[in-house]
């Protein structure tokens, strides 16, 4: 019987080395989160219904833009220069305020 047990945790051990021996690129364990930027955003309307809230120029390279819903749902996308947008941040809460009066010099 402890024979038995004995050879039931060197195998538990053998898989786990060979588990630890084969790396997997970090890459392939992060998920998908970028498309094309049409179809990103008929998913952002169609899953949240969400709509563009605001927008900025990141560099020459990118863009970022707030998609929101009236629910308080938001999602940011970061769309580079040949049209791919990928999911950077998503979350709840959002809230339109109204435009700040510029402080007179």
């Amino acid at each position: 019987m402890v024979g038995s047990a004995i050879r039931g945790l060197a195998l538990v051990a053998l898989l786990a080395a060979g588990v630890a021996a084969r790396p997997v690129p970090a890459i392939s364990q992060a998920p998908v989160n970028c498309a094309d930027r049409s179809e990103v955003i008929a998913f952002l309307t169609r899953q949240y219904q969400e709509k563009q809230a605001a927008t900025a120029l990141i560099n020459q390279q990118a863009i970022m833009e707030i998609y929101a819903a009236d629910n308080g749902s938001w999602t940011l996308i970061v769309t580079d220069v040949n049209g791919r947008s990928c999911v950077i941040l998503a979350g709840k809460s959002w809230e339109t305020l109204p435009p700040l009066p510029i402080p007179k010099a």
